[in-house]
């Protein structure tokens, strides 16, 4: 990422949520970085994958040293013990893999500020009644308020991507929306969405007794349904 600008909006939109610990994902050539090692009173530490990088990296921020975990973030164990904040450019061929890592890691994870390319930020800020609002959506909503914060042009990088991209801002919700149990939850949502043309009853028979599929809310598709109504509908499951 070339474009100072960006890297300075991305910071200040972090800087709005409040932390002490601090991972950024995929620092890179350390476009973010610079500005985030400036931040006073954290515990800072950076995932990077590329060794060549990560020379880079401490060759040109020296205050980097001994803060970097040499490993693909998906395989990386929680960096902090508590609360902390996840911050950065994430790689787009994984950023979805990203994002459900974080979900594994929602009661620890205060906030995140990350880019996505575009189409992936609009299906996970999605509401219902959207045709991008699927699955990513409702289990990342369930647990974290969603903010589209703003696009970035393909302008901003060097070499400049095919594909648009835009940062979202996650905080993780203070009251956990009630349901049966996080299993229950994904497995109805996911279930719902594997055949979102079908109206709901058809696409999740399995799933609950024949007096329950009669209910009126049986006869939307997925996606005309709020996060609360399917957390709702957890209870009434069969298993």
């Amino acid at each position: 990422m070339k474009d100072e600008n960006i890297c300075e909006k991305i910071v200040a939109s972090l800087e709005q949520c409040s932390f002490q610990n601090l991972l950024e994902i995929g620092p890179g050539a350390g476009a973010l970085t610079k500005y985030l090692v400036k931040i006073p009173g954290i515990h800072f530490k950076a995932v990077e994958l590329d060794a060549e990088k990560i020379e880079y990296l401490v060759m040109h921020l020296p205050e980097m040293k001994g803060k970097i975990i040499h490993e693909n973030f998906l395989d990386v164990n929680k960096p902090f013990e508590g609360n902390f904040t996840i911050v950065g450019n994430f790689p787009y061929n994984i950023s979805t893999q990203i994002l459900f890592k974080i979900l594994e890691w929602k009661n620890d994870v205060q906030c995140m500020v990350g880019m996505f390319q575009k189409e992936v930020a609009q299906r996970i800020s999605a509401r219902e009644g959207s045709k991008v609002y699927g699955i990513t959506s409702v289990l990342t909503q369930a647990f974290f308020d969603v903010e589209y914060l703003f696009q970035v042009s393909e302008g901003a990088f060097q070499p400049p991507p095919k594909v648009k991209s835009a940062v979202l801002r996650m905080k993780r919700k203070i009251t956990h929306i009630p349901m049966k149990s996080e299993e229950s939850f994904f497995l109805l949502v996911k279930t719902a969405f594997n055949q979102r043309r079908k109206t709901l009853r058809n696409a999740v028979r399995k799933l609950f007794d024949e007096q329950t599929l009669a209910q009126k809310v049986f006869d939307k598709r997925a996606e005309q349904l709020t996060i609360d109504n399917f957390a709702t509908l957890t209870f009434k499951m069969l298993s």
